[in-house]
């Protein structure tokens, strides 16, 4: 028995000095480096709670009620994790994916540590605590007593209330789902989130009151608000069915200590324990953390607009369908009674309803778009604090693009690397759209799985924003007065300009960020306006000509254009010559747009860093463009051209601007060669040809790009070799081939000189080719 005892605690040693590696080097990151600084700062708050409990535990003599085999598997991965963060905080900026697949690293190693947190430290506390007391029968009858007066005397807040109708439409689905997901045996504790006014309290409520869950937990069903600001010591009161006379809790630990022993008494006599956490806002991940015990048969479950990725189990209720919507707006407003003295047309019904956007609480309280009292509801989404402020900037941004428009995540990076010196690979652009969705603040749809720096251009990714939340934002933006606003959002709907642009004499607006939606019966007839201080311009119209509005000459201060046709075919773009006059122009992104005149007379950009063309006819003047526009151009890094089916050759001119260190060509299916003259892009580090199914072959004269780290031909069809001296790429890091159906030949020879590939993304008939390197 000794030997156990002096291994264990040689092992809690172990662990101790694991540990404090482990947050010395989280600590020291953290000052260093402001990449993915949220996941380390969860991290570091992980430590921060456990600290103190590690260092009792290892200084007790208890340290044989420890699994073994858990604690040494988690000293393997806390030394792994040390050497990760060393590695991380050393990482060049623009390495996404490599801080990507640290990120996931250190987000696996939170939850290992949530893990041991929840099972075995609790499980030692509690052995302390009943070591500590003389006469266990005595206390376990106290506390039964204590429970059975809860039970008697309950507070009416820790009961499920009950619904304030017996009319609740579309949420029998999502209450089957939910139920079943909570009864599911690996969840402890399950997040329910959707925006405000979704119906999450009205499901809880239902949940609560439902018989196969009250059969299960019978009268050990607890529901609890939790406010904005909550108090620990009074929640837990409230759950013990303490009054306002009971002694007070000595500390927030003692608290806890108190409601952890009451459960563990009810756990003791096979009762069941469902704990409801209603309306926990942002910032609560700690508090909730506190209730997480542990134990067998108790579960929490938790309401809150955010879904804190912190925890495993998410449930998202989703808006209520047309059919659904009609159905409660309908019973709402009365509109299903015949004696109802007024009954609008369907029309108006349908168009409320649609403006309700599917929120149970909007059609309930038979509002209409722009009503206060459900943007106020849905305003309280919007409060960030500190740090986070730019999140709600980002949100705010949102409302620059149309309605039931998938927004491009590739424009949020232009928009947001000019606006807010985001990073220009997008990693932060990435992390703030991850916690906007995490906030159900808008949907983030990711397509690319494969997390490779190929990817971090996000071509294929999108986010889509709720109508009722592009009120919100326009509705925000608009309770400052025009010229003050930092953002100026406007929708034309056929000639109609608003009211202040038609009265307004030539004053200048300070907005930074504008933003003009055309329907399809613009004329492009623009009205004269003074944008003196706008860095970002976004450009949406549906018709099938569309010219550049003349007062964008005078935007001297302008850094990024997004233009956006949202018609069915590409449409004539003019006036494109205007953009000559904006000697700070950096970003041009061009969408579904006819543009032959930018190459057969190019603008002079000296400051253009990138351009992306999607979707777009750009005619053979783009092929033909005289190799001037190399000094035209002369700092232009990338170029994204995607979807342009009347590519035919890769363009000579482009293979002269030494600058360009990434090139994507994606999708353009009649693209069939690659000039010898590519070569020349000495600087070139990302090139990315990916399914161009008629490019079939790579030219030898590629092997000569030294710098190139990224090469993609992902899908290529026609491929079937690689080029015989490859392996003079000596940088070359990655290479993705899934889907080079015909690459089915030996690999080169020279493939073994690859000394830095260190990434091969491939089928798996394609890794067979690969398995002697």
């Amino acid at each position: 028995m000794a030997s156990v005892v002096v291994a264990n605690a040689a092992l809690g040693g172990a662990f101790e000095r694991v540990f404090s590696l482990l947050y010395e080097a989280v600590t020291d990151v953290i000052n260093k480096t402001r990449m993915y600084e949220s996941i380390l700062e969860r991290l570091k708050d992980r430590l921060d709670l456990m600290r103190p409990l590690v260092a009792e535990m290892v200084l007790s003599n208890r340290e044989r009620d420890l699994s073994e085999e858990r604690t040494k598997r988690l000293i393997e991965r806390m030394v792994k994790g040390e050497k990760r963060v060393r590695k991380y905080s050393q990482l060049s900026w623009w390495k996404y994916l490599m801080r990507f697949h640290y990120a996931k690293k250190l987000i696996q190693l939170e939850k290992d540590l949530s893990g041991f947190f929840k099972v075995e430290l609790p499980a030692w506390n509690a052995m302390n605590v009943l070591e500590s007391v003389k006469d266990i029968k005595d206390i376990s009858q106290r506390l039964s007593r204590r429970l059975s007066l809860t039970r008697l005397n309950s507070v009416p807040s820790c009961v499920v209330p009950r619904l304030r109708t017996d009319f609740v439409i579309g949420l029998d689905v999502p209450l089957k789902e939910l139920k079943k997901q909570l009864l599911a045996v690996e969840v402890s504790l399950l997040v329910l989130t959707a925006p405000g006014g979704c119906g999450k309290t009205t499901l809880v409520k239902m949940l609560g009151h439902d018989d196969d869950i009250k059969g299960i937990y019978e009268e050990n069903i607890f529901f609890v608000p939790v406010s904005k600001t909550p108090n620990l010591k009074v929640i837990i009161q409230k759950l013990l069915g303490k009054d306002d006379l009971s002694p007070a809790f000595q500390s927030d630990e003692d608290a806890i200590d108190q409601l952890e022993q009451t459960l563990l008494d009810l756990v003791r006599q096979n009762k069941p324990i469902l704990l409801i956490l209603d309306d926990v806002w942002p910032g609560s991940e700690s508090l909730l953390e506190k209730f997480a015990f542990g134990l067998p048969n108790y579960k929490i479950l938790v309401t809150s607009r955010t879904a804190f990725p912190r925890f495993s189990f998410t449930y998202k209720l989703k808006p209520l369908n047309d059919d659904d919507a009609m159905e409660l707006f309908c019973h709402s407003a009365g509109l299903q009674d015949s004696s109802s003295s007024y009954i609008p047309d369907g029309e108006m019904v349908q168009k409320i309803v649609k403006g309700c956007g599917g929120f149970p609480l909007a059609l309930w309280e038979n509002h209409s778009v722009g009503d206060s009292d459900l943007l106020e509801c849905l305003q309280s989404s919007l409060e960030f604090k500190g740090k986070e402020i730019i999140l709600r900037e980002c949100f705010m941004d949102l409302g620059s693009f149309p309605e039931d428009q998938k927004i491009p995540v590739a424009a949020l990076i232009d928009m947001w690397s000019e606006r807010y010196e985001l990073v220009e690979d997008g990693i932060h652009v990435i992390a703030n759209l991850h916690e906007i969705d995490t906030r159900n603040l808008a949907n983030l749809v990711v397509k690319r799985k494969d997390g490779s720096l190929v990817g971090s251009h996000c071509s294929e990714d999108f986010v889509l924003q709720h109508d009722l939340l592009r009120e919100l934002t326009i509705h925000q933006c608009s309770q400052e007065p025009i010229e003050q606003r930092k953002r100026l959002i406007i929708d034309i709907s056929g000639n109609n300009f608003p009211k202040w642009w038609m009265e307004q004499r030539l004053q200048p607006i300070n907005a930074q960020l504008l933003s003009i939606s055309t329907d399809e019966t613009f004329s492009s007839s623009w009205r004269n306006l003074l944008p003196a201080k706008v860095e970002v311009l976004v450009l949406n119209f549906q018709t099938k000509n569309y010219c550049l509005p003349g007062f964008v000459e005078k935007m001297d201060k302008l850094k990024a254009l997004i233009v956006t046709n949202y018609g069915f075919f590409p449409a004539e773009l003019g006036n494109i010559q205007l953009l000559g006059f904006l000697p700070n122009l950096k970003r041009i992104r061009l969408q579904k747009v006819s543009i032959p005149s930018i190459f057969k007379t190019p603008p002079p950009l000296r400051n253009l860093v990138k351009i992306s063309l999607i979707m777009c006819n750009i005619g053979q003047n783009f092929r033909n463009c005289n190799i001037e526009i190399s000094h035209t151009w002369s700092n232009l890094m990338e170029i994204i051209i995607d979807y342009c089916n009347d590519l035919l050759e890769f363009p000579t001119w482009l293979c002269y601007i030494v600058s360009l260190k990434k090139i994507s060509i994606t999708n353009c299916h009649k693209l069939f060669s690659l000039p010898i003259e590519i070569r020349e892009l000495t600087s070139l580090e990302v090139l990315r040809l990916s399914s161009c199914t008629n490019l079939s072959e790579l030219p030898e004269s590629v092997t000569s790009l030294q710098n190139l780290r990224i090469l993609d031909i992902s899908d290529c069809l026609s491929i079937s070799k690689l080029p015989k001296h490859i392996g003079k790429l000596r940088n070359l890091e990655e290479i993705h081939m899934t889907g080079c159906l015909r690459l089915r030949n030996p690999l080169p020879p020279s493939t073994m000189d690859l000394e830095k590939l260190k990434r091969v993304v491939c089928d798996k008939e394609s890794a067979k080719l690969w398995e002697a390197i």
